[in-house]
């Protein structure tokens, strides 16, 4: 092991997820700068580094020190100092009020700083809210950097200290110590191979009851994000001996001391956790309660109130749209169901008007904000999220008060419910008084929520509730090579892929992947912005169906962000770079910030010096810390999963045989009718093919169905 100490000039990478740094450092008795890499988490410009490790030569950057431990020590030249505050280490202190304290405090800096932090007063333009900021930051950073310290040999990425000391605090190095196993349960984005990894070298034993619990636990919370409600008792055993590497037994006298004291419950062969049962039977014991009671509407009106709205409007609904009228308003709970041009939204229109014309009140609302924003703009009414109706703010719950406030609706329709998982299916219908009619929107044939659950398609398959599909194609529809290729697709035929003269839909052949990213962004950048006189960001989204790969999510963001977004004010997190003017998608609920799983915003600002970025996400204002960025991705390009309940103007997607696990009929049936106006699909006919001749559904493990059925549940 050899040493090395110096001053950090610059850093040259920094990667956020794995903390793997390149450091520049001046050290004494070296004419060049000397290249430092290694995993440095927290180091900043200007810091003093005592560092072991050995140097070597790598093959394309030359010679360099490889560092395995460093030890970090504050500044002591004005220079020094000034680079080390002026870095983005302190959250309220830039270059430039960096420049300012130094200049007023010299080589006293640093002591002011950490003992008499109110002197602060006295450099111009820090005052007293800026004071309270920088002193809160310099405790933060200082406890962060210990934390940081402790975990670097663990594996724990820079961005999961940050966390782990923003949910602990000060007892962070306490807890972890004691029971790595919670940061999987209590931190969003650490999982259980992580908290695992710290486990086993902190020399917890692999076979200890604490392991196989957090194990467990973990199986079924993977399990729930691949849309399953439950394990078999089968299928728990074995995937946790798979990740665990433990005998049987010991699994399973861990499943029954977990089921005996309630943290997962068992019902015959299923074991669920928690939120997940009881939103199951929930959902079952609401519908079943809603359909008991009978509808306050007087059916012998409708036809007079559809002939009414018929003649006033100069319109003829067919014979299955008015039958879907007269079912909803004779229902307590209805389901329609249709794929695209069969007149979905048409029929949404005379349920409204009709219930308007009985002084029914409605309540509009659908899974996401484009959705909602969407059924605002074809009905002509207010529409709001889901989340947004139930005023919905965990882990305080739902501000609104259930029992004694429930939703004061006569009518309530949901759109998009293809979308709607099994937890939030359960909010919703728990704020629903039972007098209240229920009707769900939605096309079946899409892919199933993100979230656990198949709710739609599980209540259709119950044969509990009314069911109206929507099969006829309009005339007008008929003449959009999107609509019909969109039902081609479901019914199993390839799709007509030739364009013609004032089609909506055109596919370009490519095969080399590298050719179609190139494709993709000349269609982006120029040829379709030009043609059609839209803007290339907001109206256009790339759609893919995996996010890895040459043609995946990921890689289409960096290219089309470096080719539309031209922006040098940016800010850098786990390796992404984030420009004021980038699109980008919230990728989990925040119910604090009122931001939800696909929403999609563009940032509007980027505050370097206290470490925050807006983001306007349609009309309202978000600010997010630094480190909060793991929250957002860039939305340039996005999977076809995250684009369930949104429309584009234009929507460009490649397929290609580079996405095998993922070509599906319904994923490619998703994909064409997020298009509104154009499609475009780059790619081969035989991805295509395969993803027309890929019916196989995986099934998700769910009862909603047989719960409904049952007349016990």
């Amino acid at each position: 092991m050899e040493y090395l100490s110096g001053v950090v000039e610059r850093i040259t990478y920094f990667n956020e997820e794995s903390g793997y740094t390149v450091i520049k450092l001046k050290s004494k008795g070296y004419y060049d700068l000397i290249t430092v890499v290694g995993n440095m988490a927290s180091v900043h410009v200007g810091a003093i580094l005592s560092l072991r490790g050995q140097w070597k030569v790598d093959s394309r950057y030359g010679k360099q020190f490889l560092a395995r431990v460093y030890e970090e020590k504050l500044p002591a030249s004005v220079v020094g100092i000034e680079k080390y505050l002026g870095s983005g280490l302190i959250k309220g202190i830039g270059p430039v009020n960096a420049k300012r304290i130094v200049k007023a405090f010299g080589k006293d800096t640093i002591d002011i700083i950490e003992e008499q932090p109110h002197r602060l007063t006295e450099v111009p333009g820090i005052g007293p809210k800026r004071i309270e900021m920088i002193k809160k930051a310099w405790q933060e950073q200082k406890e962060v950097k210990n934390i940081m310290l402790f975990l670097q040999s663990y594996g724990v990425s820079t961005s999961h200290g940050a966390k782990i000391y923003k949910t602990y605090g000060n007892e962070s190095l306490e807890i972890v110590k004691e029971n790595p196993y919670r940061l999987a349960d209590d931190i969003w984005g650490i999982g259980f191979r992580t908290a695992d990894n710290i486990a086993q070298k902190l020399g917890f034993d692999s076979n200890s009851t604490m392991r196989c619990r957090s194990g467990i636990l973990y199986i079924l919370n993977q399990l729930s994000n691949e849309g399953h409600c439950f394990a078999t008792h089968q299928q728990l055993i074995e995937e946790t001996i798979k990740v665990l590497s433990l005998d049987k037994d010991k699994i399973e006298e861990s499943i029954y001391m977990m089921v005996e004291d309630g943290s997962i419950i068992e019902d015959q062969e299923a074991l669920y956790l928690p939120p997940f049962y009881h939103s199951e039977l929930g959902v079952a014991k609401r519908i079943k309660e809603i359909i008991s009671i009978p509808s306050l509407w007087d059916i012998r009106q409708v036809d007079r109130i559809i002939d009414k709205i018929e003649k006033e409007n100069n319109l003829n609904y067919d014979e299955t749209q008015r039958e879907a009228i007269k079912k909803a308003v004779s229902s307590k709970f209805m389901v329609l169901t249709g794929g695209p041009g069969t007149g979905k939204t048409f029929t949404i229109q005379g349920i409204i008007q009709a219930f308007e014309g009985m002084g029914a009140k409605i309540y509009l609302a659908a899974p996401t904000g484009r959705a909602a924003k969407r059924m605002t703009e074809t009905t002509g009414r207010e529409a709001k999220t889901i989340h947004r109706l139930l005023e919905y703010k965990p882990p305080q719950g739902y501000m609104r008060n259930i029992e004694n406030n429930p939703l004061e609706c006569d009518v309530l329709i949901i759109d998009e419910t293809s979308m709607v998982d099994i937890i939030l299916m359960y909010n919703l219908l728990k704020a629903v008084r039972d007098k209240t009619t229920v009707i769900l929107v939605g096309d079946v044939d899409q892919l199933p929520s993100v979230g656990a659950g198949n709710v739609l398609s599980d209540i259709i398959g119950s044969d509990q509730v009314e069911v109206v599909k929507l099969t006829k194609i309009f005339r007008q529809a008929q003449h959009s090579a999107i609509i019909t290729n969109a039902h081609r697709i479901n019914q199993g035929v390839f799709p007509v892929l030739k364009s013609r003269k004032n089609r909506d839909f055109f596919f370009i052949k490519r095969d080399d992947p590298e050719e179609i990213v190139s494709q993709i962004r000349e269609l982006c950048t120029s040829r379709l912005p030009n043609y059609y006189r839209v803007d290339p960001i907001d109206d256009i989204q790339v759609l893919c169906p995996m996010q890895r790969g040459v043609t995946g999510a990921a890689n289409m963001n960096r290219v089309l962000q470096e080719a539309l977004n031209r922006e040098t004010h940016f800010i850098k997190y786990g390796g992404t770079v984030y420009k004021v003017g980038d699109k980008v998608m919230q990728i989990r609920n925040n119910y604090d910030k009122n931001t939800f799983n696909g929403d999609i915003g563009r940032i509007i600002s980027i505050n370097l010096e206290d470490k925050t970025v807006d983001i306007d996400f349609d009309g309202s204002l978000v600010e997010y810390d630094s480190s909060e960025l793991d929250e957002i991705m860039l939305a340039y390009a996005t999977t076809v999963h995250k684009s369930q309940g949104s429309e584009y103007k234009i929507v460009v997607a490649p397929f290609t045989t580079q996405h095998y696990m993922m070509l599906q009929r319904n994923l490619l049936y998703t994909c064409i009718t997020r298009a509104r106006n154009i499609f475009v699909m780059v790619g081969t006919e035989r991805a295509v093919g395969i993803a027309v001749g890929n019916n196989k559904i995986v099934k998700r493990n769910t009862m909603l169905d047989k719960r409904l059925a049952n007349p016990s549940s």
